[in-house]
């Protein structure tokens, strides 16, 4: 079994909340990296220099507390996007959503407003007072599913001992999916039979990356298929035992509209019954608006439910020419926002993979007067720029023969299914290097999944 490392004394970690244990490598740097690549083959996942060594081990308690946290503020965040309209036409209009938006809703109102956050993936950082969640990605299009699963499959096989035991615990996402989809069937009285629904023709995604989960399905219990959209009115136009009545809309609108994809064959398979999570109410949740509203505060919510956002939430406001509370007392918002610069950090209310997004501490003034201004029309907010801690991870190099150890701050995304815990994602920058992460961003950029040790 491999040995763990007590790292006090030996390198700083940052913060406590990392802990002071490291996994160690337990295999040469060429194994880890054939291993690695193996698994994450033909998936579309961007080649890196820099690989994990072994996973990333932090301490239960701190584990458990980012699931308890993200699960409650999960909660809060679909109680403020349902409660800014009472219907679905009322919420395109109070987010001024673009008109591309403007589909893919399911025809009962009710089962739209209940399966909105089925999967769920908040990005994290450790900064100065701990776990800060600095975002939340709704949708059943999230990165970091397939990833985690590859990266624990190699993991398990290289630290397990002769009775298949390892020295940390972890939920495996296929697995955690797959009870979803089970109670998600029940729930609704249907079959097992699960739509996996996304496309190969989007840049950066392979069909295997899909036909992993499909076929993880079929070999634990249940009957799965991965459809492109023009494959799917055989997902209801057929016999009603051969229907495929539940499934994962695994895809964005903005993907599947710049690859020319024709989203209509979705909206006739959720008219004909076949439902798809997370529903297009996640737009909502996912919308950073939302997170303005909530740290702003509600007010329906208990004082436990502020103290909750005041915790784990950075001060967060959607930008516009008005007055808010900022650390007690009442502020100008726009004034504020243009000479602070330093402690901000201004995000599009929509946005993926750190795109329409400005760091205040890495712009001239100039420029973030200009993006503020632009900006201030409601649909974008300004948030308090976290300082992330980093911790020590192993790491191998194209090339190297043996790993090394290297201090990172990454960006930890505690994967939610059907509000249950499905692994900790994360990813960073392998030369200890923070600001937006992405795992398309530069040469240095990696990614790996954290365990409970």
């Amino acid at each position: 079994m491999t040995v763990r490392e007590d790292v006090r004394g030996a390198a700083s970690t940052g913060h406590p909340w990392f802990g002071s244990h490291q996994l160690r490598p337990a295999a040469p740097a060429e194994t880890i990296r054939e291993m690695l690549r193996h698994e994450l083959r033909d998936t579309g996942w961007p080649y890196q220099r820099l690989l994990p060594a072994a996973p990333i081990a932090v301490p239960r308690a701190s584990y458990a507390q980012l699931f308890r946290v993200a699960a409650a503020l999960v909660g809060l965040l679909r109680r403020t996007a349902l409660e800014t309209a009472p219907t679905t036409e009322g919420r395109l209009a109070a987010y001024r959503m673009p008109q591309s938006e403007h589909q893919l809703f399911v025809r009962d109102a009710f089962v739209e407003e209940r399966y909105p956050d089925s999967v769920v993936r908040p990005d994290v950082v450790i900064g100065p007072q701990g776990p800060q969640f600095l975002e939340f990605n709704v949708s059943g299009a999230l990165g970091g599913v397939v990833e985690t699963h590859c990266r624990l499959e190699v993991w398990r096989r290289l630290h397990a001992d002769a009775e298949g035991r390892t020295p940390f615990t972890s939920p495996d996402p296929f697995a955690v999916r797959a009870e979803m989809y089970r109670s998600l069937s029940a729930e609704l009285a249907a079959a097992p039979r699960i739509a996996i629904v996304g496309s190969a023709r989007v840049y950066g995604v392979q069909s295997r990356y899909f036909q992993l989960e499909a076929d993880y399905l079929n070999n634990h219990g249940l009957t799965a298929r991965f459809f492109e959209p023009e494959e799917l009115p055989q997902a209801w136009d057929c016999p009603p035992h051969l229907r495929y009545p539940v499934g994962l809309r695994n895809f964005t609108i903005p993907d599947w509209l710049d690859a020319g994809l024709d989203t209509s064959y979705v909206q006739d398979a959720l008219d004909n019954g076949c439902l798809l999570v997370g529903t297009q109410t996640s737009t909502f949740m996912h919308s950073k608006l939302t997170m303005g509203l909530l740290s702003e505060g509600r007010p329906w919510m208990s004082a436990a439910e502020r103290s909750l956002v005041d915790q784990y939430v950075p001060w967060t406001r959607i930008l516009s020419d008005r007055r808010t509370t900022r650390a007690g007392r009442e502020v100008e918002l726009l004034p504020f926002v243009l000479a602070n610069r330093d402690l901000l950090v201004l995000k599009a209310g929509l946005g993926e993979s750190g795109k329409q997004v400005v760091i205040g501490g890495e712009v001239d003034q100039a420029t973030w007067e200009s993006a503020v201004t632009e900006a201030a029309d409601g649909t974008s907010v300004v948030q308090d720029f976290v300082a992330p801690r980093t911790c020590r991870v192993a790491l191998v190099a194209d090339g190297a023969d043996e790993p090394h150890d290297a201090e990172v701050a990454p960006v930890i995304g505690p994967l939610l299914f059907g509000g249950r815990p499905a692994g900790l994602f994360c990813r960073y920058y392998g030369d200890g290097s923070a600001g937006i992460v992405s795992a398309r961003g530069r040469e240095s950029s990696s990614d790996n999944c954290m365990v409970a040790v």
